[in-house]
């Protein structure tokens, strides 16, 4: 990839983020010893040692929301919490850099906006420190980026890097939670065209039920014990996360397509779009890697908690890859893929444009109503 062309929307592609980090390391030549988990490939959030915590981590996230304009002021909140959980720590402080489209802003959009967030803050109980807002022609449609500071017992604390072989992978809920829920708000009058308000309905409703939030997820699954590794599917879906775990690891997966847990309407409007659901954006799906002798005590605990959760594979040695299986067929690789297969719809609107549409979307079709 030449340093003149244009990168596809969406994340970084892992090789260059990867070079641009080592670099950035080496142009800054500082190093603070209070970092204990500094930006890297798969690792949620960053990590710093504050003295005045007295035996806790400092932990710190940053995250924007560009896809979804109806509840920004939510979504901003919840997937900043969402890195915090997987890595173990108590969302508490958070800050937001508002930019607004010049010609479309208005006090009751704003005011809109900051009612979700009070929202939000109330329901994971974490307090706005501050923060900037913009009315801006750089943007076409509000952009929210939100910062958000937490804490985390210092015995307590994972990272996407803790994964050992041998462990039980793990999966909460079921995919695309998000990526529904983005559809049904950014595509309702196509949605209601085709399908009865009540199955659109359900779809808006997939970010509170089975909702984005992870945070429960993760506080049950540690409760349980013996969680080694924990991670937050967002861009790139399911796909993108296994990868990026596997990499913080430095780890292999062989997981069990048929394990992967494909939500009905997720099922219906992936195949209807054309879009894969392994590579959707996944947020409200929460992957684990823990002692495989806990396994069922943490199953259990979900169950009783009433949040869905499935062993969807094995912890492997680095040689042995990202692997897929499905039935007796031979391990393949997991597909990945070079853009969030909702960001490429949203830039291509091709329906026949993801790399697997039809395979496992359509083997799961159930009824629209």
């Amino acid at each position: 990839m030449t340093a003149t062309r244009a990168l596809p929307a969406g994340k970084l592609p892992a090789s260059l983020l990867r070079r641009f980090l080592a670099d950035l390391q080496k142009q800054v030549r500082r190093r603070d010893r209070r970092v204990v988990v500094g930006p890297g490939i798969g690792l949620d959030a960053a990590v710093i040692d504050a003295i005045e915590l007295g035996g806790r981590y400092l932990v710190a996230k940053a995250d924007p929301i560009t896809f979804v304009d109806g509840e920004s002021g939510a979504y901003v909140l919840t997937i900043n919490a969402n890195d915090l959980a997987a890595m173990g720590a108590t969302p508490r402080w958070f800050l937001a850099t508002w930019l607004l489209p010049v010609g479309a802003t208005t006090s009751a959009l704003v005011s809109r906006l900051f009612s979700q967030l009070a929202a939000s803050c109330r329901r994971l109980n974490v307090s706005v420190i501050g923060g900037h807002t913009e009315i801006t022609d750089a943007v076409t449609r509000p952009v929210i980026v939100g910062c958000l500071l937490g804490d985390c017992p210092k015995r307590r604390l994972v990272t996407a890097a803790g994964a050992r072989v041998g462990d039980a992978v793990l999966l909460t809920k079921g995919i695309p939670i998000e990526a529904v829920s983005i559809l049904a708000r950014e595509r309702g009058a196509a949605l209601r065209r085709r399908y009865p308000a009540r199955f659109v309905a359900r779809c808006r409703n997939y970010f509170i039920r089975p909702g984005i939030s992870v945070l429960r997820d993760a506080q049950v699954a540690l409760a349980a014990g013996g969680v080694h590794a924990m991670h937050d599917p967002t861009e790139g879906g399911l796909s993108a996360a296994l990868y990026e775990l596997a990499e913080a690891s430095r780890v292999g997966l062989r997981i069990e397509e048929a394990a992967i847990r494909i939500l009905p309407e997720g099922t219906r409007l992936c195949a209807d779009f054309g879009i894969d659901p392994l590579g959707a954006i996944a947020s409200g799906a929460l992957l684990i890697c823990a002692d495989p002798k806990r396994e069922p005590v943490i199953l259990r605990c979900f169950k009783h908690a009433g949040i869905a959760a499935a062993r969807i594979g094995t912890v492997v040695p680095a040689q042995q890859g990202v692997r897929m299986v499905t039935g007796g067929l031979r391990p393949r690789p997991v597909p990945p893929f070079a853009v969030d297969e909702i960001a490429r719809f949203f830039t291509t609107g091709n329906k026949r444009g993801s790399r697997r549409a039809g395979t496992v979307a359509e083997s799961r079709a159930v009824p629209t109503s």
